[in-house]
């Protein structure tokens, strides 16, 4: 290996080789080291037939069943899962009294993701193929929020609501719009990123921050306008946001 375009050519080769447990680049040594289960034929054979010169230079046995990178991984997806379970239960909380569809709608989306992160952490250490699967079951989570969320959108317009209380809408999502930016910072300093379960979890929360700021206008718009229809609206674009999500996380769950 000379360069890290060297390493991704080679982490594209081996994806989807179930027995494979971890990849362990030395880029300066030209080395890679290969924890795996059972034999080494297909993973061996694999990296001869991309001509960069690789052979096995020595096979061993060892106990090691934790890496470092996973170690970082976990504590980043159970910080952004803290934080986004924290804001569905302040935004659930604060969306039934103001009686606001957007916020209960972003908090519907915020509890997707702490299952989305949830499951994230089941696929850290796993194969390729684990963490695609992985990815497809939170595209397929994501979907059936959504479903539920139309479903809803729909009664309150056909109903009688009371007016959105659009202080608390406009304070809550300025909030978790915060909250949201730390978790993207968090995300960002992962060296697994490109991976699809960490790409999953990206975004989800990209998504959410376009999400509180459309919950903000909302709000504006239900003051000026006197209106609960704002509210409704945005209900629904984050619920057709959701959907468009979880079509690309199961494009990369391929």
């Amino acid at each position: 290996m000379d360069c890290p375009s060297e390493e991704n050519l080679i982490r594209m080769k081996l994806d989807g080789i179930s027995n494979i447990v971890n990849l362990d680049f030395d880029i300066p040594n030209r080395k890679l080291t290969v924890f795996y289960n059972g034999k080494i034929n297909q993973i061996e054979k694999s990296v001869i037939e991309l001509n960069l010169g690789g052979k096995k230079l020595s096979t061993e046995q060892t106990d090691q069943a934790k890496f470092k990178e996973y170690a970082n991984q976990k504590k980043l997806l159970w910080s952004v899962l803290a934080i986004n379970f924290a804001f569905f239960i302040i935004e659930i909380t604060t969306g039934i009294i103001s009686k606001s569809i957007g916020l209960v709608a972003d908090s519907l989306d915020m509890l997707a993701d702490s299952f989305v992160y949830g499951i994230s952490l089941l696929a850290v250490g796993g194969t390729q193929i684990k963490k695609k699967k992985v990815a497809k079951l939170a595209g397929y989570f994501q979907i059936t929020l959504a479903i539920i969320g139309f479903v809803e959108v729909l009664r309150r317009f056909i109903g009688t609501e009371k007016l959105p209380d659009f202080s608390i809408m406009i304070f809550i999502s300025i909030l978790a719009l915060i909250a949201n930016g730390i978790c993207i910072y968090v995300l960002q300093k992962s060296k697994n990123k490109e991976e699809a379960h960490m790409k999953a979890s990206m975004i989800f929360t990209s998504n959410d921050v376009i999400i509180n700021l459309g919950v903000i206008i909302a709000g504006l718009l239900v003051n000026w306008l006197n209106s609960s229809i704002p509210d409704l609206i945005i209900g629904t674009i984050v619920f057709v946001l959701i959907i468009q999500g979880a079509f690309r996380i199961l494009k990369l769950s391929k």
